[in-house]
């Protein structure tokens, strides 16, 4: 059942339900009034007509009214040549009247107004002006229900197919993206809410654009990165095979070789783990660890590393403090830090491992410009930027970072450093002291 259909649905059950009460209501209400209205004036040709009742020209009228005349004898019978009439007077006890005191009763659709006269007393009896118009009225009452209901039917049509149209048009472009396409837009117009849903297809298809553009740059960027240790292995194979390279040649090819092979397997793992992240079963061992221990062994690996090539390696430790985490996936991370800071750091410029209530990675390297802070951890983007420039790593190590720290429950941040690089800062959960 579409939109327009329901909302016809709805006006009609709403229109059903208010007319019906209306109708009820009013029948009831007029019913009432018609009722009260006709006994006062029937009261009051009774206490006119007291006296007179006798009056032939009196009777006459009354009777021309459509009012029987019913006598009460002093002995308390009732009388009259309208038999209902006179049957409507006995049920409601119209000879009370001969207390003196006036009779204002109905049995059932006939009005009764007694009062006494002479030795006895006189009533008159009167139907209701609405008795007999009842089933008119009723059908008034259903010939508007009826008109209330189709014109609700109609105005839920119309309702409903304005309110669909945009709809529509979001579904029609919703699909076009889901088929490939990107370059179509939702108009937005319409009623707020559609307008919002209008406004949110089309947030949602910039982002898979972009999202898409960047995909398809690190793509290219990977494979790059594979195809050019890809070329070495395989020249620096094919020379090993056809004898081109003998003797005292061979050490330093299978150096390359080794070296290349080595490059392809981190690139391979970085992507692994990268695409692993988005898996429900990642698996991570979360645990509290003392951040100082884990920084200092992995200061030992790194301290002759940096010294080899020639950079100040030096670890600054203000706290202990007590991180949830994973302790191998929390290395994992130190690692991919030190390892991008010191890709990118010259002879002779520091490196800094930091421990405060948070774990910071500092280079004096060349740093990033101001806006490629908020886009380090993004796949390939620093990559693409900075490889005609400085040396770059597989495009995944950042994001592999962030993406671990995200995990772990943590958040990372990058910017300017004070030696004159980039800092990366790490904030993992804190906890107790005794949870270790």
């Amino acid at each position: 059942m579409n939109l327009a259909t329901r909302i016809a649905l709805l006006c009609l059950g709403v229109a059903f339900v208010a007319v019906l009460v209306a109708g009820f209501v009013s029948t009831r209400l007029v019913l009432s009034t018609s009722r009260e209205v006709s006994r006062e004036i029937l009261a009051n040709q009774a206490d006119v007509v007291a006296g007179q009742v006798s009056n032939r020209r009196v009777e006459q009228v009354l009777e021309g009214q459509g009012i029987a005349i019913v006598t009460v004898s002093a002995a308390g019978e009732v009388s009259g040549q309208d038999k209902a009439a006179a049957r409507a007077a006995r049920a409601v006890h119209a000879e009370e009247v001969l207390t003196g005191k006036p009779v204002s009763k109905t049995s059932g659709r006939l009005l009764v107004e007694a009062r006494p006269s002479g030795g006895g007393g006189f009533a008159l009896v009167q139907e209701t002006e609405t008795g007999g118009n009842a089933r008119a009225l009723v059908r008034n009452v259903l010939f508007a229900l009826a008109i209330g209901l189709v014109v609700a039917c109609v105005a839920g049509l119309a309702l409903g197919t304005v309110l669909a149209r945009p709809l529509r048009r979001v579904a029609g472009v919703a699909h076009a993206m889901s088929g490939g396409r990107r370059d179509l837009r939702v108009p937005v117009s319409g009623p707020y809410e559609l307008a919002e849903v209008s406004r949110s297809v089309n947030d949602l298809a910039d982002a898979l654009q972009r999202s898409e553009s960047r995909q398809r740059d690190f793509l290219l960027s990977v494979s790059h990165e594979l195809r050019t240790p890809l070329t070495a292995v395989t020249g620096f194979a094919e020379s090993l095979a056809d004898g081109v390279v003998t003797g005292e040649q061979v050490a330093p090819v299978g150096a390359v070789v080794l070296s290349e092979a080595r490059r392809l397997d981190r690139l391979v793992s970085d992507l692994l783990d990268l695409a692993r992240l988005g898996a429900d079963d990642f698996r991570l061992d979360l645990a509290a660890v003392e951040l100082v221990p884990v920084v200092r062994s992995a200061a030992e690996v790194w301290h002759a590393r940096c010294h080899a090539a020639g950079v100040r390696f030096s670890v600054d430790v203000t706290a202990s403090p007590v991180v949830r985490a994973d302790p191998r996936r929390l290395r994992q991370v130190i690692d991919g830090l030190l390892e991008n800071a010191l890709r990118v750091t010259p002879a002779g410029h520091p490196v800094v491992l930091a421990v405060s209530s948070v774990l910071e990675v500092r280079d004096g390297g060349p740093g990033l410009a101001p806006e490629d802070y908020p886009v380090a951890f993004d796949r390939g983007v620093l990559h693409a930027r900075y490889q005609q420039t400085r040396p770059v790593g597989t495009g995944v190590g950042l994001a592999l970072v962030h993406g671990l720290v995200t995990r772990m429950g943590g958040t990372i941040t990058a910017g300017p450093a004070p030696e004159g690089g980039a800092a990366f800062t790490v904030a993992l959960p804190l906890t107790s002291p005794g949870a270790a």
